[in-house]
């Protein structure tokens, strides 16, 4: 499955849509709560065109990190608590509550996907599409997860990838490679340096 079937699935830009299963929304919830840790390579594309590369590392509940390949000087992480972005080229940290953001759903395996989440047609059979939002907080934006039917993955679906879509209208690609299910992961791997000058004194 290319990276342009997912992006034209995730933007809902389908001809001749194929109609999802009424039980395909269960299988995702369940391949999702049978996702203990999960390590991948991806390919993350802005809105701008502009893609890089790096390694993803995930660790339910709560803990993600995506680390960039090198030369681009930016982390994002969770450590369970808070998302955190990092730019070490300004020396800035951004930090909220993951569940405020549309990764939310990946990062807890208990959040209830008949209520959040929809099935979106696809011109592909092999793919299952959802998008999920919290009608509720708006703000913290949608998340549209692209799958493919796999027998060998968890709950026979193999997640793909995934585009986000945050309040600010700013769209975020996501391409997964590599996956890795439910190996070891140490929550090690979710640690990070602060570039902020420490102040004298605190």
């Amino acid at each position: 499955m290319s990276f342009r079937v997912l992006a034209a699935s995730a933007a809902f830009a389908i001809a001749a849509p194929v109609w999802a299963q009424p039980n395909d929304l269960g299988a995702v919830s369940a391949h999702l709560k049978a996702v203990a840790t999960m390590t991948a390579a991806f390919a993350q594309t802005d809105r701008a065109g502009k893609t890089v590369n790096g390694t993803l590392t995930l660790k339910r509940p709560g803990r993600i990190r995506f680390q960039y390949q090198k030369g681009v000087p930016i982390l994002v992480v969770s450590d369970g608590k808070a998302l955190t972005f990092v730019d070490y080229s300004v020396k800035q940290v951004q930090r909220w509550p993951v569940g405020n953001s549309p990764l939310g759903v990946l990062l807890d395996p208990n959040r209830d996907m008949a209520r959040f989440a929809r099935l979106i047609q696809t011109a592909d059979s092999r793919l299952v599409v959802v998008e999920a939002r919290d009608p509720k907080r708006p703000e913290y934006g949608v998340i549209t997860l692209a799958f493919s039917r796999d027998a060998s993955a968890p709950a026979g679906l193999m997640l793909k990838g995934w585009v986000t879509l945050d309040s600010q209208g700013n769209r975020t690609s996501i391409r997964l490679s590599n996956q890795t299910f439910n190996g070891p992961v140490s929550d090690e791997a979710f640690r990070w340096r602060d570039p902020r000058p420490k102040i004298k004194g605190r």
